[in-house]
């Protein structure tokens, strides 16, 4: 499998995946990514998303967000104005990684906010059957959430660059 394949078939679904459980995460490991120099942005609309004002930003944005989860303040990821919200930061990874790759913004952006929907609600279900059901903590399950959403987006944006 070639790393074009990959990336499309794998890494940016599974950013938008990652965006479903955690919308701030892959915004940040991409603003990373991009300041380091290692996601190409620079020539085009996108080139904002390297400065490092954003990447701070985007990784404090990150941080209220695990904070917020452990503390029972987040709403539920499935309500429509989150997934709304989910979707728009989905399509916004999507979009900013194909212009990265010189490909179609909608191309990437629609295969994120698909990965954002089955994220969002998969990630629910899961949370719920493993602390219903099996009886974890919820901050255990959220901890391990954030640590696969961390790991897993340094991954996929790992195969996007190459």
């Amino acid at each position: 499998m070639t790393m074009e394949v990959m990336t499309w078939l794998i890494a940016i679904p599974l950013l938008g995946f990652i965006t479903g459980m955690r919308t701030m995460t892959p915004m940040a490991v991409l603003c990373w990514f991009a300041w380091l120099k290692l996601l190409p942005v620079g020539g085009s609309w996108a080139w904002w998303c390297a400065s490092l004002p954003v990447v701070i930003a985007f990784t404090v944005l990150a941080i209220a967000e695990y904070a917020a989860d452990k503390l029972g303040m987040s709403p539920r990821p499935t309500r429509p104005v989150v997934l709304l919200i989910r979707f728009f930061f989905g399509g916004l990874v999507g979009a900013i990684l194909a212009s990265g790759l010189d490909a179609s913004g909608v191309e990437g952006a629609t295969l994120a906010i698909l990965g954002a929907l089955v994220g969002a609600f998969a990630a629910y279900q899961l949370r719920h059957q493993l602390t219903r059901r099996i009886g974890c903590k919820a901050w255990q399950v959220t901890l391990t959430e954030d640590v696969f959403a961390v790991s897993f987006a340094i991954l996929c944006m790992g195969i996007v660059t190459g």
